[in-house]
């Protein structure tokens, strides 16, 4: 009958697999202060709304079609920059199994 590893050892192994365990350079793996969270979240809306501006207009540049693509990506990026920081703030739960 294989031994189960105690409590402190499985509590080690779950922070080092979620990356709450400082590495080996002493940080540990996502910001957690409140300047570093609000810093990447505003990171994540701001590049997530300059590519969606980016691409629409130069689809319109392209085609010919100013404003619509432009107004198309910019609500597109938009959403993509807020569902960044909701996946920030409410991360999945992984699965049991993996």
């Amino acid at each position: 009958m294989t031994k189960q590893p105690d409590l402190h050892e499985r509590l080690r192994q779950a922070r080092a697999r979620e990356g709450l365990d400082p590495g080996p350079d002493g940080r540990k793996g996502l910001p957690t202060g409140p300047w570093g969270v609000g810093l990447r979240a505003g990171v994540e809306v701001v590049s997530a709304l300059a590519v969606g501006i980016g691409i629409g207009w130069a689809l319109d540049r392209w085609l010919g079609t100013w404003p619509w693509l432009f107004l198309v990506f910019f609500v597109l990026g938009s959403v993509a920059g807020v569902l960044n920081v909701y996946r920030l703030f409410n991360p999945r739960r992984r699965s049991r199994l993996s």
